[in-house]
This record gives C-alpha cells, structure tokens and sequence, in this order.
C-alpha cells in the first residue's frame, strides 16, 4: 500500500509561501480544484475526491492525528462516475461532510507541497512526502522537516487532522454559540 509522510500547518502569509515553494521546486504550481466528501467509516477516513477535468477518486487513508509529520497509508480508486458512487455510499454510510478547496501544487524532490485555500477555513500548506521503497518514515520525517525550514513554516503553525475534522469542529462551536443564544 502507497504511503506518506504528512504535515499541515495554517498560513499568515500566502504570497511568501508561494514565491518560496516556486524556488524549491523551478516551476510554476499546477492549480487543483477539489471537492472532497467524505463518509462515515469506523476507522480511517474515506472520501471521494471530485476533481475538475480529472477523474475522481475514492480514496481511504489512516494516519494518526497529532501534530507535525505523520505516517499515512492510503488507497485510491479512479472512477468516472463520480456521482453514482457517491449516492452508493452515502446510502451504505452516511456522509460526514464536504471540503471544497483550490490547491496549488509545487511538487519539490519526492515531496508535493500544497497551497490550499479551503472554503470557510483559510489558507493552509500541507507537505506529503510520497515515500519511495525501502525508505524509512525517520527519512520522510526529516525531508519534512527540512522543507518546513526552507519554507518558513514554523512548529506552530502546525495542525493535527483533516480539513474535514476543522470544518466539523467549526460548526460544532457555531451551533454551541447559536445554542447559548437561545437560552
């Protein structure tokens, strides 16, 4: 199974980072327009991921939530019925929400750098280090580390969980606001 060493981190200052990852990597970021829906499992995160001119993806992944890098396993599926599927398993499931997102992609040596912007959150980078045969995650940890350091990115600015976890924690304390409101 595919695996990679990951980090999230929020971001003050996009353009900096911008102009930071396009020197690491020589070359202008690919713009990714992603809508991610993700479904209730017992274990593990499962979505499906809705890509603009692209083919969708299933992907399930399990990876500890803490912060600074973590190890991630994951499989992907491509579909091109995105649609059905997602009826399928919102039906088998439920669905537990929905990330929309722009995300640059700089991609630096082994390691993809995301500039994602998620609606209703903000600005984030994310570092998936695609770990390669044989490889250690000490070894994907510490090319994690170095591409935080080059690219400015301080320990806190660090976050554990998905996107989708953020969302859900937001609207939690929403309601509680709207809640304490009505009392």
């Amino acid at each position: 199974m595919p695996s990679n060493v990951e980090i999230k981190a929020r971001v003050a200052d996009v353009e900096r980072l911008k102009l930071a990852a396009r020197e690491l990597s020589g070359a202008d970021p690919v713009l990714i327009r992603q809508e991610d829906i993700f479904f209730n499992v017992p274990s593990g995160r499962l979505k499906l991921r809705k890509l603009q001119d692209q083919k969708s993806q299933l992907i399930f992944y399990e990876r500890s939530d803490q912060t600074g890098p973590k190890f991630s396993d994951y499989c992907i599926s491509q579909t091109d019925e995105p649609e059905s599927l997602q009826a399928t398993l919102v039906r088998a499931l439920g669905m537990k929400g929905v990330v929309q997102k722009e995300r640059l992609l700089y991609m630096v040596g082994q390691t993809r750098v995301h500039l994602d912007n998620v609606q209703d959150l903000g600005d984030f980078m994310e570092l998936e280090v695609v770990m390669q045969e044989g490889q250690s995650m000490e070894e994907g940890e510490q090319i994690a580390a170095r591409l935080m350091e080059q690219l400015g990115v301080a320990r806190d600015q660090l976050i554990s969980g998905a996107y989708m976890d953020l969302i859900l924690n937001k609207q939690t304390k929403t309601y509680a606001f709207l809640f304490s409101l009505c009392i």
